[in-house]
């Protein structure tokens, strides 16, 4: 599941404050009023959804960090918690290294999760341990 316009609707109808970064639905075919139109904030500056945020949500193909690609590596490991500096000394490939940077300097847990499993996304605003948390 993406954050489509949809979603977001499903999201702040539900009490929760989504920011989405301008552009960023773009690939998608959703622009910048979209959200909005859903109830979401669009943020131009990067920076700024990094300071105002509480959490990052990365949505991928698998259910949270493993120790390989469990796509390619059957004996993969996924981790349910890792810090930080243990997705750097290992040599994990969680995000871009911006986003990821950016996320430690500002103390930010990412939740990783399948974001093609229905309900996955509400699950996670609802606190359940869905994927893998990245912490400081």
């Amino acid at each position: 599941m993406a954050l489509t316009p949809s979603v977001v609707k499903q999201l702040t109808t539900a009490g929760y404050e989504v920011c989405v970064e301008s552009g960023a639905g773009l690939k998608s075919y959703f622009d910048d009023a979209s959200y909005q139109e859903a109830g979401a904030s669009i943020l131009a500056d990067t920076q700024k959804i990094y300071a105002d945020a509480d959490v990052i949500l990365k949505g991928t193909r698998v259910d949270g960090i493993y120790t390989a690609d469990p796509e390619k590596d059957s004996n993969a490991t996924k981790f349910d918690s890792i810090s930080f500096d243990d997705v750097i000394k290992k040599g994990l490939n969680v995000m871009d290294s911006t986003a990821f940077t950016l996320s430690q300097e500002n103390k930010l847990p990412i939740v990783v999760f399948d974001m093609n499993k229905e309900g996955n996304l509400l699950k996670i605003c609802e606190g359940k341990n869905i994927g893998t948390i990245v912490n400081v």
